[in-house]
């Protein structure tokens, strides 16, 4: 990778730990069956798309669960809680590998979020980390349901590439999900699938990215 001059990097399960399987359990709890088919990490119900887009509120998205679950008496503390139960936390390892590949590197960050996560995520960072938000790390940061897109939807990719005037053939994305991948390939991007068994810091110090003597 001696010509990757950017790099994109995504957020869940690259940077910020995640756990689909323990939100699927406290779905369960709330009473939503086949769980599996209703939100997993290969896809979910068209409401977690309209969040992540911004299409709808955090109040809509709590009606919807209700909804889906036939349970209205769900107050918002127990869906907030079931819903934020995937995020585990950054290892703090990671937050110092960004900051070194910000120096050497343009970087951003690409994320498919939404207002619950988002809010869970900024006092996680407040409480544990003393980061006032991910914005120190990256050159710009970029949430979906702000912007108004999602991966993987080319558009998405589009709007970092020419709003920072990024060529596709320096520029490196790196994300755990294939589908999203797929998309960067498709407009010229270097990509790297971030899986179980890896770590940001092992990827970067092996593929040469970063020098693991340099400070």
């Amino acid at each position: 990778m001696q010509h990757i001059k950017n790099i994109i990097f995504d957020y869940g399960n690259v940077i910020f730990l995640i756990d689909f399987l323990k939100t699927q359990h406290t779905f369960t709890d709330l009473g939503i069956k086949n769980v599996e088919r209703f939100f997993a990490h290969s896809g979910h119900d068209p409401l977690f798309d309209q969040f992540e887009e911004g299409r709808i509120s955090s109040a809509e998205f709590r009606d919807g669960i209700r909804r889906i679950t036939e349970r209205p008496e769900l107050s918002d503390e127990q869906i907030d809680n079931a819903w934020t139960s995937l995020l585990i936390g950054v290892p703090p390892v990671n937050h110092g590998l960004l900051l070194k590949a910000k120096k050497q590197y343009r970087t951003f960050l690409l994320s498919n979020i939404n207002e619950i996560h988002l809010n869970y995520i900024s006092g996680y960072l407040k409480r544990e980390h003393q980061v006032e938000s991910n914005d120190i790390f990256f050159e710009k940061v970029y949430y979906s349901h702000l912007v108004g897109i999602r991966k993987p939807k080319k558009e998405i990719f589009e709007l970092v590439l020419n709003e920072n005037h990024l060529e596709p053939s320096e520029t490196l994305f790196i994300d755990d999900s294939p589908q999203h991948l797929k998309t960067a390939q498709e407009l010229g991007l270097h990509t790297h699938l971030m899986t179980k068994d890896d770590s940001l810091e092992k990827f970067l110090y092996r593929s040469g990215l970063l020098d693991s003597k340099s400070i």
